[in-house]
């Protein structure tokens, strides 16, 4: 009778009852409501479903999939990773960097824990190798050219990280978050989920599953948020301008772009090196014509299973200690100001250039400068479509979208730079 009783006191049902475990059953609801949003309503289910997925294993109740506590404060605690003892010492000093009182509280003194499967896993986002995977299979997918060949399309990319520098600063002003906190949460803005996960890894890790999970919410709603700002920031007028077809791009410049922007790049803002460069690697894989099995290989395969682990590993650090936070709810509401910040960037300064330019470019791309490619190059062309027919917005919109995603990385960097 006492093994039973031992027993249905071990299920993970009974420990729902015990101490704040409950906070683990409102995060299990969560994650269902996101495999919803994944499978049902299709936002970007290829890394919604596995968030989604590792948010629900680690708050399984006895499941120990995930110990926060091996990266507490920061940093990878190797030696618990090896199997040595929880120390007073070390308790103590998780204490003083500030390490959440639920995570402390969930050890005791003397404890060997044993490694989970995403303790494993979660290796590859905080030694920073899955975002710089996941460039390679982006760069080899990615097609420089309109960038190439409408160089304005930077300035365009660059105006529209606007988003990540002024949510930067509604962090530290209105939400007192610390530096790097504040960064972590702007790089949302810069619409590319690879690069939010790098910079919160490095910076906020403990702030890594809000920011993750609202990267990729957000990324998914660009064609719900973009819209009405395009509308309220351009006139129909704005809106009909015919862009001129662009100039054809040789394979020699297309070669060319990859090694210049890596070398240029990783000059500027060394920080910035891993992301551009992986991204930069991949698109020369694809543009030289000599690899083109490592060039499947990166968009294919490669790109597949790092999304797989990537996204289970980060929505694991969605933890109810960690998500259920007034914290949460400053991240979620500061994502979107991001995005409809760096959308009205972009729109903003294309309208600037129209006053000096003689043939006109359409505003529309200029929100395409976020780099949620190429949902935002097809949201440019579906609205330009809308005021005029005619109008093909969609190959001069990947200008921008691409440099966006040129402009987050250097963003990352500069803000690795300061806060790293």
């Amino acid at each position: 009778m006492g093994a039973i009783v031992n027993f249905l006191q071990g299920t993970g049902f009974a420990q729902f009852f015990v101490g704040d475990n409950w906070k683990c059953l409102a995060m299990i609801v969560i994650a269902c409501l996101l495999l919803f949003l994944g499978i049902v309503k299709k936002y970007e289910p290829l890394l919604l479903v596995p968030i989604a997925v590792g948010m629900l294993v680690t708050n399984l109740p006895g499941a120990h999939m995930f110990h926060e506590v091996f990266y507490a404060g920061g940093h990878i605690h190797w030696d618990l990773l090896g199997g040595a003892p929880i120390t007073a010492e070390f308790l103590a000093e998780m204490e003083a960097l500030g390490v959440s009182p639920d995570v402390l509280a969930s050890v005791s003194v003397g404890q060997t824990l044993g490694v989970g499967l995403i303790d494993i896993l979660y290796l590859g986002v905080k030694l920073g190798i899955y975002p710089c995977l996941i460039f390679l299979g982006v760069g080899a997918m990615t097609d420089f050219g309109p960038l190439i060949a409408n160089p304005k399309s930077l300035l365009l990319g660059a105006a529209a990280q606007l988003g990540i520098f002024m949510t930067y600063v509604g962090c530290r002003v209105f939400l007192h978050f610390t530096g790097a906190e504040a960064a972590s949460v702007g790089i949302i803005g810069g619409a590319d989920g690879p690069t939010a996960i790098f910079v919160a890894a490095m910076l906020a890790p403990a702030l890594l599953g809000p920011i993750a999970v609202s990267a990729y919410s957000y990324m998914a709603l660009v064609p719900v948020i973009q819209p009405p700002i395009m509308k309220l920031l351009t006139t129909k007028k704005e809106r009909q301008i015919v862009m001129k077809p662009l100039r054809t791009v040789s394979k020699r410049e297309k070669i060319l772009f990859p090694i210049v922007v890596t070398i240029f790049v990783s000059l500027l803002v060394p920080s910035a090196a891993p992301l551009i460069s992986c991204l930069m690697l991949g698109n020369l894989f694809k543009e030289s014509g000599v690899t083109d099995r490592l060039s499947k290989t990166v968009q294919n395969e490669l790109m597949n299973i790092v999304t797989i682990f990537l996204g289970i590993s980060v929505g694991a650090t969605a933890t109810g200690a960690t998500f259920l936070s007034p914290k949460t709810l400053g991240i979620m509401l500061m994502g979107i100001v991001a995005f409809c910040v760096g959308t009205a960037g972009g729109l903003l300064l294309a309208k600037f250039m129209n006053l000096f330019l003689k043939e006109k470019i359409n505003p529309l791309i200029g929100a395409a400068g976020v780099s949620a490619v190429p949902m935002a190059a097809r949201v440019a062309q579906k609205e330009g479509q809308e005021a005029n027919p005619g109008n093909f917005l969609l190959m001069h919109a990947m200008g921008p979208n691409v440099a966006g995603v040129i402009g987050s990385a250097i963003a990352a960097g500069v803000l690795l730079s300061l806060f790293g």
